[in-house]
């Protein structure tokens, strides 16, 4: 692990941010807002962005103090005890569980471009063999899980930023397809606005997710609070700029009713070779989100059955693979399960909805951190507050149903809580989450993920040149 001991520039912590955020879920989630507020959806992609950093600056300071695996439920069970915490790590559980679901749902969509008439029942084993051969890459170790996802990630944006560039392009050659399109630019009004801000927030959701152990980090005190917002702000004008290109190719309405959203845009510029070279990307990159979320979730009730918190039987490693297996076969099944019976626009909902209460929490749970630890970054007490704030409308912005939905599934791990809690934790769960040396290394591969691989290789390219 010699490469650690090399402190995180701001630029790599930026890399972080952006490399760790921006995937797959541009290729789902472009077509949202346009159902609701057409080509005014631009606002609703701004909001969210704006909403986001506000949120992630509150996960900084949190970090700064509790450098572990587990993220919010850490946060939360140092701040208000172990109950609180076990609600926050089932909801984060629960978030991740359904937007897991959510990539084979959207496999299917870009596939059914090469296969239109796909019958249902072949859908169903289609999502069915997509989780599982996900799941056996990661049932068989971490280190076979990066290889796949680096292979996967080589190209995961590459046809977005290809379609963007040659679309700009386009539009200076025949501004009046431009125009056209968004005219008129707010058709439906903004009385969705909050409801198409709910499905556009899912595409930044993952920040919690990159924050490091600031004694990695070159004057971590200005740098963390820097590199999220500076990060945060290239991922924000990436999205707007996607969907700038996307909403000026495809009349807004014909955009509403997609759920492969992208691919209409290759076809309006390309053709139907555009919209193959999109769909091939699409599929590579929900295949390379869906494995990296896999490796992720699994490792919460892995935690959480560390502390004791859960059953002993999901802290379980095989003896061969070393890899929690039981969080996996779980994870796996329910997630085909749910890719089955829901939507897209139901599981997005749901997963926001259940973030959201863990961001809610966290934001929540710097006031108690700053009294118990001697915090090294602290924000400004308002971002915190705005920060919860913020978790609340979008929250209550969700459909009625799914609010009730999630809600239930929240309330459903009480009972989990009071069965197997307080139990003895497993002291080598507890090492394996809390060590800031895998905690870092984690991250440090992110670097690796496209765009912030992108990033970096332009950045050395611009210092070779000036030197």
């Amino acid at each position: 692990m010699a490469q650690l001991k090399q402190k995180l520039s701001l630029f790599d912590v930026i890399n972080l941010v952006v490399g760790t955020i921006v995937g797959a879920d541009i290729y789902i989630a472009a077509a949202f807002g346009a159902g609701f507020l057409g080509p005014a959806s631009l606002i609703a992609w701004i909001i969210a962005g704006i909403m986001a950093i506000i949120i992630a600056l509150s996960f900084a300071e949190c970090s700064s103090v509790l450098p572990r695996a587990g993220g919010p439920y850490v946060y939360a069970k140092e701040a208000f005890g172990d109950f609180v915490g076990f609600l926050v790590g089932w909801s984060l559980l629960i978030a991740g569980w359904s937007a897991l679901a959510v990539f084979p749902l959207a496999f299917v969509a870009y596939l059914t471009y090469f296969y239109p008439n796909m019958p249902f029942v072949l859908q169903i084993i289609v999502k069915i063999i997509f989780v599982l051969f996900l799941a056996f890459i990661n049932y068989v170790g971490a280190k076979d899980a990066g290889i796949a996802n680096d292979i996967l990630t080589i190209i995961k944006v590459t046809p977005i930023i290809i379609l963007t560039i040659i679309g700009i392009g386009f539009f200076i050659i025949n501004p009046h397809i431009l125009i056209s399109n968004y005219s008129p630019f707010i058709p439906l009004g903004l009385g969705s606005l909050g409801s198409a801000i709910v499905l556009v927030f899912w595409a930044y959701v993952g920040f919690e997710l990159v924050t490091v152990p600031s004694d990695e980090i070159e004057d971590s005190k200005k740098n963390i609070p820097k590199a999220i917002i500076l990060g945060m702000g290239i991922i924000l004008l990436f999205y707007v700029i996607t969907n700038f290109v996307i909403l000026g190719i495809v009349p807004w309405s014909h955009l509403a009713n997609s759920t492969a959203p992208l691919a209409l845009a290759g076809f309006g510029l390309l053709g139907a070779l555009g919209a193959a070279f999109i769909s091939v990307g699409a599929l590579f990159s929900i295949a390379g989100s869906d494995e990296a979320g896999i490796l992720s979730v699994t490792r919460i009730p892995y935690a959480m059955a560390g502390d004791g918190l859960m059953p002993k039987i999901f802290a379980k490693l095989h003896p061969k693979y070393e890899t929690p297996y039981v969080s996996i076969i779980f994870i796996a099944i329910t997630a085909i399960i749910a890719s089955i019976v829901g939507t897209i626009s139901q599981l997005i909902v749901l997963s926001v909805f259940t973030i959201l209460f863990c961001y809610l929490v966290t934001c929540i749970s710097i006031y108690p951190l700053r009294k118990k630890y001697d915090i090294k970054i602290k924000v400004p007490s308002f971002i915190p507050a705005i920060g919860a704030l913020i978790s609340i409308y979008i929250m209550t912005q969700c459909n009625i149903n799914q609010i009730i939905i999630g809600t239930i599934l929240i309330a459903a791990g009480i009972p989990i809580y009071w069965k197997y809690s307080p139990k003895e934790e497993i002291k080598d769960v507890i090492k394996d989450i809390t060590s800031s040396e895998v905690f870092v290394r984690k991250w440090v591969r992110s670097r690796e993920v496209f765009l912030g691989y992108l990033l970096r290789r332009i950045y050395h390219i611009i210092r070779r040149i000036r030197n």
